[in-house]
């Protein structure tokens, strides 16, 4: 199945309202290239009004949690995010797993509320350099799809293929400059695509495998034209026009 390049942007702990001017900018690139699904995450407290000032492109959350209300101090549920305007969430992302002890059963339950919610989920899922080095970061990443991402029969299964996206980021790569080379990011998508098809049979196809791992101007055009690379979770170039536009423009067709 061809799909749409899905491009998001992920703000991190990063954006004040005096950055709506930087999404709006985004927001009239994303015009410009109607085959591209565009997509930013910015903290919660920006996801309403960043809803209100865009039209292009989709919002969502950086993370939720599992349950839909309670006693949990600090956090957002799945429910919250639909009611003030998200499209979707990413989950699993390495610095929630690394920072917060989230583990893969943790990343599943999440996926579980937001799909219930009716948002569409990107689950993050990658290998650090030492699982790398030791050979590992198939076996390791492989098996952190098949934990992380909801499953059910066939036919709930796929109704969520289509809600789900899962993004391969090396964990070395993450905001050092680092960039897998593309050969090792082509392997690595085919045993995350083959875990998702041994978990959603025709299904799978609907799901898109995005790259993130300091993608840049520079390096997006390779890595968005390598095999089953559907699209791209941008962290630190996508906090501006000038740095996130390229990106956008080397997944689409059109003029920057």
């Amino acid at each position: 199945m061809t799909h749409r390049p899905f491009i998001v942007g992920n703000w991190k702990m990063n954006g004040t309202r005096a950055m709506l001017a930087e999404a709006r900018a985004i927001d009239r690139a994303a015009e410009r290239f109607p085959d591209v699904q565009v997509a930013l995450a910015p903290p919660f407290t920006l996801i309403n009004t960043l809803r209100e000032a865009v039209s292009a492109m989709n919002v969502g959350g950086q993370d939720c949690h599992a349950e839909v209300k309670g006693a949990h101090t600090g956090d957002v549920s799945a429910a919250m995010l639909a009611d003030i305007g998200a499209d979707f969430v990413i989950l699993g992302h390495s610095e929630r797993r690394r920072d917060h002890g989230e583990t893969d059963a943790a990343v599943r339950a999440k996926a579980d509320a937001a799909l219930t919610a009716g948002l569409a989920i990107i689950v993050c899922v990658g290998e650090t350099l030492e699982e790398r080095d030791a050979g590992k970061a198939e076996a390791v990443v492989s098996g952190q799809v098949s934990a992380s991402l909801p499953v059910g029969d066939d036919a709930q299964a796929a109704a969520a293929a289509g809600k789900i996206a899962v993004a391969y980021e090396p964990v070395w790569a993450i905001g050092t400059g680092r960039v897998a080379a593309v050969e090792d990011v082509v392997a690595m998508h085919a045993a995350v695509r083959a875990r998702l098809n041994a978990a959603y049979g025709e299904a799978a196809d609907k799901v898109r495998i995005l790259y993130g791992g300091s993608v840049n101007a520079g390096n997006a055009a390779d890595l968005l034209s390598a095999a089953d690379v559907g699209g791209a979770l941008v962290g630190g170039a996508s906090l501006t026009a000038e740095a996130f536009l390229p990106i956008i423009a080397a997944a689409g067709s059109g003029e920057a």
